[in-house]
């Protein structure tokens, strides 16, 4: 069956992947009806999501919010297929980091770097990133449970030479890049909610109390990694900026859930500057500690 699945789905993606972007968003639109006001998916969550974070906004500014978020989702999942068939010059074009000497820097200082991200914006062309650095470019991911999909988004998001590892063997594969002396970048998108036996530190995000990953904080103190922050910035349909912040280059020296905290602080700007760009169908809010 899941054989069958992507079969039937996979041309369909190298299909849009090789339609202009154009016409790409056109068919962005015609998804985005399909999947807000005919499936509604994940309506409820979103909605749910938008009111405990946003509870200063009314009914009707969530309302445009939700709505402008569903279109970037949908754009969002085009844009990864596009992945599939897009050239260099044109990724470079449409992904622009501005200040990529913060890395050059960090990678001078002769220790791997952790790259904390968030599921914003565009997230999924940090791999562009791969092609500006001089260490080896790690993406952290979750397995997809379908192996053939699997695959493929293993092959999207390893494009420019990124390798990729799942969440459950990043610590063996730091540990043993760092006995053999392999500088790497890794980068983690961990804004997301952690598992209920993995809930080991609570903090404010969005003025709601909840879990918070604290894996990328305990490799970079256990390894001594850099720490950045890349916050990126949707300029307009198709066009992103991203800006690299330091959090620290002494991961040792930084008291106890201080780099997750800065991490958090750091994504609650992004979503406060822009809130429709934020993946609200994830249920982050879930564990939420009650009064």
């Amino acid at each position: 069956m899941q054989f069958l699945v992507f079969i039937i789905v996979y041309p369909l993606l190298w299909l849009i992947s090789i339609l202009p972007f154009r016409i790409l968003y056109l068919f962005s639109d015609i998804i985005y009806v399909l999947v807000y006001y005919i499936i509604g998916y994940r309506k409820k969550i979103v909605r749910a999501n938008l009111s405990m974070a946003l509870p200063h906004l009314n009914d009707q500014e969530r309302l445009i919010i939700e709505k402008k978020s569903y279109h970037h989702l949908c754009d969002m999942f085009l844009e990864m297929a596009k992945t599939l068939t897009i050239s260099s010059k044109e990724m470079n074009k449409r992904f622009v980091i501005k200040n990529i000497e913060v890395i050059k820097d960090y990678e001078k200082k002769g220790k791997s770097i952790m790259l904390l991200a968030s599921h914003y914006a565009s997230w999924e062309w940090l791999i562009t990133l791969n092609q500006k650095i001089s260490f080896r470019g790690v993406g952290v991911y979750k397995k997809i449970n379908n192996k053939y999909f699997d695959k493929l988004v293993r092959k999207i998001r390893s494009k420019y030479n990124t390798e990729l590892v799942v969440t459950n063997k990043t610590i063996p594969f730091i540990a043993e890049n760092q006995k053999k002396g392999i500088l790497s970048l890794y980068a983690l998108a961990s804004d997301q909610s952690p598992a209920g036996n993995r809930i080991f530190h609570w903090d404010n995000f969005m003025g709601i109390e909840v879990p918070v990953h604290t894996g990328p904080e305990m490799l970079s103190k256990k390894y001594d990694l850099n720490v950045l922050f890349v916050k990126v910035k949707k300029v307009k349909r198709g066009f992103y900026e991203a800006t690299l912040v330091p959090i620290t280059d002494d991961a040792k020296s930084i008291p106890d859930f201080g780099i997750t905290h800065t991490f958090i602080r750091e994504v609650e700007k992004q979503i406060e500057e822009a809130p429709e760009d934020y993946f609200w169908t994830h249920k982050r809010w879930k564990h939420r500690r009650k009064d």
